[in-house]
């Protein structure tokens, strides 16, 4: 069975992302569709909207066969670890072919060929990168800038790498080059809407980040109705019949300024992300805080040099616990060591049956049966609590150790597909 992988995190799976699912196995000749998605905290430093396990669905019901989980340690990375936590599962099922991701570039060939020219990081490249940096450039804009100077001198045209698709397609690439995998990557050019955009400008296609804002600021699911499947609408109603809230950094905030405010500067500074002294910052901040909110936070740690999206995976690691000693590069360049299955078609099925055989890693249906010994797996039982009793004032011990109960998604291959 030839099958191509994903790398995802669909908060919410709308419709562009049925498009990259269908196109993905178009392009490649895919008989199935693995998805590798984030779980509960994803790439940019923020919560899902929704839990990994309802977005599992989701993906089987907008045409994925299999969902595996991308661990914590690596969901909530610069791209460059979490490309390589993703590929890094996709290569230890020993069932995934191909590798199919959206990009604005839409052109494989000039991620090959960057990727050629950065697996092993030369001198120059580093030099320039860091000379950049050093002027306060924020790290997107300096790594492109970088890559151009690098590759021009190869006579390579430049690769818009400061695009955030294009940046994780680079990225995703040159683990793929960098492990010696033999899975083949493919890209698909990104149409209609940006990665950023805020408003939709498609009566069909929005952004992620729109359909979020639609659903926060509107606070109706009808808002949404345009831009996503039958079956996303579905899932998001069923979530709130249940009284479960859609989770942004607001249902956070007690929790973060309690794990910000309950360590010292020197615990601070253990905490993953935290450099160039950020942990001073941070403590001085919430101290003089006149509103002790996430955004009021974020907007006074904000510098040129301290992005956005820099300052929430900081923060994301002081709520969630994540040290430098648990995160640090070494441990990373190994990979998860395991795969955690979240849901699966009946064709999902026949992939595992053949992964039973071919995984280098342990196949998990859930953490109650894991072997010991997977420390990542430790961190995703406590991000499941975290996001837990944020997302649910009521929550029971039940729903903060859902890992340990909770079985795959089951999707039956027969079953209505998403609808547009």
């Amino acid at each position: 069975m030839r099958t191509v992988g994903i790398v995802v995190e669909y908060n919410p799976f709308h419709n562009g992302h049925y498009y990259h699912v269908q196109q993905s196995r178009k392009k490649t000749g895919a008989d199935a569709v693995v998805a590798v998605m984030s779980g509960h905290f994803l790439q940019r430093g923020e919560p899902a909207l929704l839990d990994k396990w309802t977005r599992a669905e989701m993906a089987l019901r907008g045409g994925c066969d299999l969902v595996l989980e991308l661990p914590v340690a690596y969901s909530t990375q610069s791209a460059e670890w979490f490309a390589r936590g993703a590929v890094a599962t996709l290569d230890a099922t020993g069932v995934v072919d191909t590798l199919c991701f959206g990009s604005e570039s839409g052109d494989i060939e000039s991620f090959c060929a960057a990727a050629e020219l950065l697996h092993e990081e030369p001198a120059s490249f580093k030099q320039a990168l860091n000379e950049r940096l050093a002027e306060g450039v924020p790290y997107p804009a300096a790594y492109e800038w970088a890559l151009s100077t690098h590759a021009a001198k190869q006579g390579i045209p430049p690769l818009a790498v400061a695009q955030p698709n294009n940046s994780l397609g680079l990225h995703y690439t040159l683990a793929v080059k960098r492990m010696g995998s033999p899975i083949a990557p493919f890209t698909i050019r990104r149409e209609k809407s940006g990665y950023n955009d805020q408003t939709p400008s498609d009566e069909s296609i929005a952004s992620a980040t729109a359909i979020r804002k639609l659903l926060l600021e509107a606070g109706d699911l009808e808002a949404a109705r345009p831009f996503v499947p039958k079956t996303t609408i579905a899932l998001m109603q069923r979530e709130r019949d249940k009284g479960l809230i859609a989770a942004d950094w607001r249902l956070f905030e007690k929790q973060l300024i309690h794990s910000i405010l309950t360590r010292s500067v020197e615990e601070l500074g253990h905490i993953h992300e935290m450099t160039e002294g950020l942990e001073h910052r941070l403590l001085h901040t919430v101290r003089q805080l006149d509103e002790v909110r996430f955004e009021p936070l974020l907007e006074q740690l904000k510098t040129k040099r301290y992005t956005r999206t820099k300052l929430q995976r900081a923060l994301l690691a002081v709520l969630l616990g994540h040290t430098k000693r648990e995160l640090a590069p070494g441990k990373l360049a190994e990979g998860p060591g395991y795969i955690r299955v979240l849901g699966f078609t009946s064709k999902g099925q026949s992939l595992l049956r053949q992964m039973r055989k071919s995984s280098r890693w342990p196949v998990l249906m859930s953490a109650a049966r894991a072997p010991e010994q997977l420390p990542y797996l430790s961190l995703d039982i406590r991000a499941t609590a975290v996001y837990a009793l944020a997302r649910n004032p009521n929550a029971s011990s039940r729903d903060l150790l859902r890992d340990y109960y909770e079985q795959p998604i089951r999707i039956a291959d027969d079953s209505s597909p998403s609808e547009q």
